[in-house]
């Protein structure tokens, strides 16, 4: 008996060390490099705990507006809308399962919803997937036009449109992910126009393939698959109306040259501009072991964005999240693959009310919220001051993350950049050199090296004038001398 409880206890205690400090980072050598937890579970919402009459049926998506927190529970066709309070509670406000059609539109129940952006103006845009629609709403449910299938030579028809993923700017325009397409998204105007594709991903070739299709004959080549773009798997729309997308299909030896680019940050242009300064790549983990049966690199189902343009995206392969600070820095990864609270059977959805995170998890119909510790707003509040032009302050907020976490190499990064910015250029190269950040290192010396050249300019110019003239009065002296003795 007293065996028995002894081999219980130890369980316990090894399942609270798994859920509890599995916070990690990378350092200089890609290694695993444990950290104080970044954030902790408040607790776990179930479909019972709602009072719904019915439980979640595949819920697939979350999104967030002020201080409300929506879940497109698909299967059931509707949405739940829930508030969130000021206790970090989740409450029941409404059902979502039909809208006022006002006379335009027969059709006011949803079809397997599977996506929701609210804008600015409280106007909703809803991805009524099985119906072929994006619909646009007022913020009292009335119907005012939906996005639909488009009559374009651009866009070639054949399969059934279903569209899965939308966002929209601050103008009305539209943007949506749709089923079996990989030209990017679909591009809308306010008024439903079609204006084609925008941010297609690289085709990325196989060299081999490309060889042997060279090689084969007619009917080999049409039994090959095409060299086609990526697909999308989710997006976000950044407060400055930057679209941040994020991929799953790609090769993976392609990460690692970041020719695969799983996070990207569309601009107007549809181009890329993903700001990736860090020592390696945001492609979620570095290393891709076989731990349970689970292995292979991060699969990022879903990404949110703060307004400090951090930005953490959630993995359906092992089930963590990563945070990236703006420059592509990793910041912190925790998570995992388990039924403990903080941990995931299959995430699909991540979304964020201030620094607070939700994740929604397909499998078990739950949605998990994190709230912050102090050591992670240490972390935020340093990269806000820094950002704003604060670097005395950025610097001492650093410190006090060093004393919480002596090994966080970002605190050393950010203490550097506080005293460049500060013309304390010495200090910096000290901070960068400790962490091996070559390239600010670099960018510091080059400031020292010119400070101390004006410093001693001086003393530079004594210098050079001494030795031109040093050679020139030995010479004089000397041929003064010889002429003395001639006499």
């Amino acid at each position: 008996m007293k065996k028995l409880l002894f081999i219980t206890l130890l369980f316990s205690l090894c399942a609270v060390s798994f859920a509890k400090g599995d916070t990690y980072i990378y350092d200089h050598w890609t290694e695993v490099e444990k950290s104080p937890d970044v954030y902790r579970v408040t607790h776990v919402l179930y479909s019972d705990d709602l009072n719904l009459g019915s439980s979640l049926k595949n819920p697939n998506s979350l999104f967030a507006y002020e201080d409300l927190l929506y879940i497109l529970d698909s299967d059931n066709n509707r949405i739940i809308e829930l508030k969130y309070t000021q206790d970090k509670k989740l409450e029941l406000q409404r059902v979502i399962d039909r809208f006022n059609g006002n006379g335009k539109t027969s059709l006011t129940t949803f079809n397997k919803p599977n996506d929701l952006f609210i804008n600015k103006d409280g106007s909703f845009f809803i991805a009524d997937t099985e119906n072929g629609r994006v619909l646009k709403l007022d913020k009292n449910l009335n119907y005012l036009l939906e996005f639909v299938e488009p009559d374009d030579p651009t866009y070639e028809k054949g399969s059934e449109f279903r569209p899965e993923k939308v966002v929209a700017d601050a103008k009305g325009r539209v943007y949506l992910l749709a089923r079996n397409i990989n030209k990017g998204f679909l591009k809308y105007e306010y008024d439903g126009t079609f204006q084609g594709f925008y941010g297609a991903t690289d085709v990325i070739y196989n060299f081999l393939d490309m060889i042997w299709k060279r090689l084969a004959t007619k009917a080999q080549r049409d039994q090959m698959e095409s060299f086609v773009p990526t697909e999308y798997s989710n997006a976000y729309m950044d407060k400055d109306g930057f679209i941040y997308a994020v991929t799953n299909s790609f090769e993976e030896w392609d990460l690692k040259s970041d020719v695969a680019k799983p996070i990207r940050r569309l601009n107007a242009l549809g181009k890329d501009i993903l700001v990736k300064n860090g020592n390696y790549y945001p492609i979620g983990d570095l290393n891709w072991g076989d731990a349970a049966g689970i292995k292979g690199p991060a699969k990022f189902t879903d990404i949110t964005v703060f307004d400090n343009d951090i930005y953490c995206t959630i993995d359906k392969t092992h089930g963590r999240i990563f945070g990236y600070n703006s420059q592509g820095y990793l910041l912190f990864a925790f998570g995992g693959r388990g039924s403990i609270d903080g941990f995931f059977n299959y995430p699909v959805s991540i979304e964020h009310i201030g620094n607070d995170l939700f994740v929604l998890d397909n499998m078990n119909a739950s949605i998990t919220v994190f709230t912050p510790t102090e050591y992670c707003e240490l972390i935020y509040k340093a990269l806000e001051q820094y950002s704003e032009g604060e670097y005395d302050a950025s610097a001492v907020t650093w410190d006090k993350v060093l004393k919480i976490n002596g090994n966080y190499d970002l605190a050393y990064i950010g203490l550097g950049k506080a005293y460049l910015r500060n013309n304390q250029y010495k200090q910096a190269m000290d901070c960068f050199k400790l962490k091996r950040a070559r390239k600010d290192y670099s960018k510091a010396f080059q400031y020292y090296r010119k400070e101390w050249i004006e410093a001693h300019l001086g003393w530079i110019f004594a210098i050079i004038v001494a030795l031109i003239l040093i050679p020139f009065i030995i010479r004089r002296i000397k041929a003064i001398k010889r002429e003395l003795q001639s006499l």
